[in-house]
């Protein structure tokens, strides 16, 4: 893995600060077959735009990243001169060749919207339709005839993958924006809605054809590429030799996995067809998306668009404290430590903390995402707070319970007061009825007493001057000092009429 990872030092000529010399150098490399030049040669064949002296530095580092190699041809000169000048030479390795044509393609083509080769797929499914018939006769296939066909096949198969893959790239790249004007939205809905829209029918019309081609073609598939091995060995004699051969397209039964992979899914994980429907979709609700924010423009208000464009040239081209002063009249807002915002109700925060290290303000993934307040989705229905009142109620019911117990405890035990220990529910509900008993008195009572109908408890303070009431409670003793207590049942308004 390391020694794979190296080979990616080749890239470095693209990313240096004088990286338009390597480009140069490694074009002409590139525009002939078998190049083998000197620094004098590249310098003359640069028109002399460098001299020689930094064209030989370059080829050094250019043989050090990878993208050449020494050459090994033998030197012949006339002269000691001549000699000196044609004896460093250098040919382009493999790799260079490689990363130099990328470079071109991208260079060239980076910002083009690719078209995609439609007609390739229909081409892809017939030769697949006419390999299988061919295979599936007697006597089988002639390897010569297979290879033409496995190679024209790939071929067209690879074109037209590399083709929608670009394409959605820069679909991708220019649907997800923001900032998209009339003309421009107009133009990216034809594409889509057109262009995009074709593409998919094209797949989903020859997408099953091309499936049962595979299918039927697949266990013959070991065999045909045998055969097509013994006519026609290509370079695997130098695998011999410990040397990496990259076979063609379709020589390989992972090629032919790849294939299938892209059109049906046999791992779970999705095919090729399923990305690009959904790949579809996405665009088209990032079209919506466009299309409601210039509607919302259209009707809500007026397009700062054009005024936001110039302000960010501005802030492009101004020096820092141009910037400041812009950034000022434009929005208003000066340094930090003019600013503040209102803490959470249970939050303290100074207002000598540093933004830094308070806490960090909420914003709504509306906000955060569209720029905007406005609450999406259907309003959600009312909760329902059904268990919670079961759970009251439940607790209410408990809490009756332990009163009524507690009042019982209290008028049994209101005969012998001073000779029991009373619970805990009973000594909160005693020292209740003594509250409020001594609540309603007057200053110098003799007679206090109060009643709680609904759990049928009495108590009675009657003043003596001598006596003295000891309460074992459950937390410890209240002593009564010059005070008797009488407990009982309430004294019900029926009963005392009939008295």
């Amino acid at each position: 893995m390391e020694g794979d990872l190296e080979r990616l030092t080749a890239y470095t000529y693209l990313t240096v600060p004088d990286r338009a010399a390597y480009i140069a150098i490694m074009r002409v490399f590139t525009s002939t077959l078998l190049a083998d030049l000197s620094a004098h040669d590249l310098a003359e064949r640069l028109d002399d735009r460098f001299p020689v002296e930094t064209v030989a530095a370059k080829l050094d580092a250019l043989t050090t990243w990878g993208n050449l190699i020494p050459s090994s041809r033998p030197v012949k000169a006339g002269s000691i001169r001549e000699y000196h000048r044609v004896r460093s030479r250098y040919q382009l390795s493999a790799l260079g060749e490689r990363i130099q044509r990328q470079a071109d393609e991208i260079l060239v083509n980076a910002d083009a919207a690719r078209e995609v080769s439609r007609e390739l797929l229909a081409l892809v499914a017939r030769g697949l339709a006419e390999l299988e018939e061919s295979t599936g006769r007697p006597g089988g296939i002639d390897p010569r005839d297979a290879l033409d066909r496995v190679s024209t096949l790939f071929a067209q198969f690879s074109q037209f993958a590399d083709s929608v893959r670009d394409f959605y790239a820069y679909l991708g790249q220019v649907i997800f924006r923001y900032d998209l004007d009339g003309a421009e939205f107009t133009g990216f809905k034809e594409l889509l809605l057109d262009y995009a829209e074709t593409i998919t029918d094209e797949v989903a019309l020859f997408a099953p054809q091309i499936e049962a081609s595979i299918q039927g073609l697949w266990p013959r598939l070991p065999a045909l590429l045998r055969s097509i091995d013994a006519a026609d060995q290509g370079l695997a004699a130098l695998q011999d030799a410990d040397v990496r051969i990259q076979r063609s397209r379709g020589r390989e039964l992972g090629d032919w996995a790849g294939l299938r992979a892209w059109f049906f899914d046999d791992t779970g994980q999705g095919s090729q067809v399923d990305q690009l429907r959904d790949a579809t979709l996405r665009a088209l609700q990032a079209l919506l998306a466009n299309a409601k924010r210039m509607i919302r423009s259209a009707g809500g208000g007026l397009s700062r668009r054009r005024d936001l464009i110039r302000l960010a040239q501005w802030f492009d081209g101004a020096d820092d404290a141009t910037a400041h002063d812009l950034f000022v009249a434009a929005f208003g807002l000066y340094g930090a430590r003019h600013l503040g915002v209102a803490p959470d109700t249970d939050q303290d925060v100074p207002a000598t903390t540093s933004w830094w290290d308070g806490p960090a303000a909420r914003v709504p993934v509306a906000l955060k995402e569209r720029g905007s307040r406005a609450p999406r989705g259907r309003t959600a229905g009312p909760e329902d707070y059904g268990d919670q009142r079961a759970r009251l109620r439940e607790q209410a019911e408990e809490e009756a319970r332990r009163q009524r117990a507690a009042a019982a405890e209290l008028r049994a035990a209101g005969p012998r007061l001073g000779d029991v220990r009373l619970s805990g529910s009973a000594t909160r509900l005693f020292l209740d009825l003594l509250a409020r008993s001594l609540a309603g008195a007057p200053p110098r009572f003799d007679d206090a007493e109060t009643a709680d109908d609904d759990l049928d408890v009495r108590l009675r303070l009657i003043r003596t001057a001598s006596a003295a009431t000891v309460v074992h409670g459950a937390d410890g003793d209240l002593v009564l000092d010059g005070l008797r207590v009488d407990l009982g049942a309430a004294a019900r308004p029926d009963m005392e009429a009939a008295g």
